[in-house]
């Protein structure tokens, strides 16, 4: 079918979406600053949208877009995406967390390690003339169970990495046989006993928003590190300060924070709760702004997935 399908890309992206998009037979027009308001005057011309986080789809702005066929989100999440008003207009979802999950499985490793080698205050020791040793022993991965919560794309490039550092990798998710080579699945209840090191890979959902609270953190057995790559609204960051105070959470790794604004580009306010005050001056914690995914390589890939989706799309039609 020859359609010329009309796309309209929100959010800038590699090069290689639109031109390949472009060279597939698509129409694609850009518009990377109009407010949401005058985009929702305009949408119903578009077979097509390209978005990552710039502003929120929901229903109003679907409901203005009666044309629309397909949305593409260079990104792992959907959660921006009123997914099931889309669902009744029928209108496909994609997205393209095998962009970034190599870039995800890497940071992770790395934020674990400058945890719990104490990389992250060693470096900032020495750069300012401290040399302690003693004080800085680390404590090894080598021997521990790493529990993984959510084995999609990202959960398992993580095990992937995890691999070689003889360590004992287990997963639990609301999936069954989600398990393999890389990770044994298990109950939640043997994963509360178990496990050494917490990596969260959720996507954000009604069931994991708030998801680690002081309830959750008191039915692990032994104190435990926690990593968060995922979503920082999964996690109520009082109780995980409260549960690295009780040295119940030995220490976080955290490249998402509750505090995040929805397009993931900034904190909310510049004067920020206690909670978070207390993370930037705590030796066990190492932080970053959400740049997990984030990588020269990941910008290609996720792109490029979304793409070659769009087009196969179109082939199929």
């Amino acid at each position: 079918m020859n359609t010329a399908y009309k796309i309209l890309a929100i959010d800038s992206n590699h090069e290689c979406l639109n031109k390949g998009l472009r060279e597939a037979g698509f129409i694609v027009d850009e518009d990377y600053s109009s407010p949401k308001e005058i985009i929702e005057q305009k949408i119903n011309l578009y077979d097509g949208l390209i978005v990552r986080s710039r502003f929120p789809i929901d229903k109003t702005f679907l409901g203005k877009a009666t044309n629309l066929k397909f949305i593409g989100r260079v990104g792992a999440g959907l959660e921006n995406i009123d997914e099931d008003f889309a669902a009744q207009k029928n209108i496909i979802l994609f997205n393209s967390p095998e962009g970034n999950r190599d870039s995800v499985g890497e940071h992770a490793i790395g934020m674990l390690l400058m945890l719990m080698h104490h990389l992250r205050r060693a470096d900032n020791e020495v750069r300012n003339g401290i040399w302690k040793r003693e004080e800085n022993r680390g404590d090894e991965l080598k021997g521990k169970t790493v529990g993984i919560i959510g084995y999609g794309n990202m959960g398992n490039a993580f095990a992937r990495r995890l691999q070689g550092f003889e360590v004992n990798v287990i997963c639990y998710d609301i999936l069954p046989n989600k398990g393999n080579d890389f990770a044994k699945q298990v109950s939640l209840a043997d994963f509360f006993e178990q496990v050494d090191v917490v990596s969260l890979h959720t996507p954000q959902t009604a069931e994991t928003m708030k998801m680690v609270n002081a309830e959750f953190i008191s039915k692990f057995k032994k104190p435990f590190y926690f990593v968060n790559t995922a979503r920082g609204k999964s996690v109520v960051t009082k109780d995980l300060v409260e549960a690295m105070k009780d040295r119940k959470v030995m220490g976080v790794a955290l490249d998402v924070l509750e505090f995040e604004k929805s397009s993931f580009e900034k904190l909310v306010a510049s004067e920020l709760p206690e909670e978070f005050q207390y993370l930037i001056e705590a030796d066990n914690a190492v932080l970053a702004p959400h740049i997990a995914g984030w990588t020269h390589q990941s910008k290609i890939k996720l792109a490029e997935f979304i793409r070659d989706k769009i087009i196969q799309w179109k082939n199929n039609c």
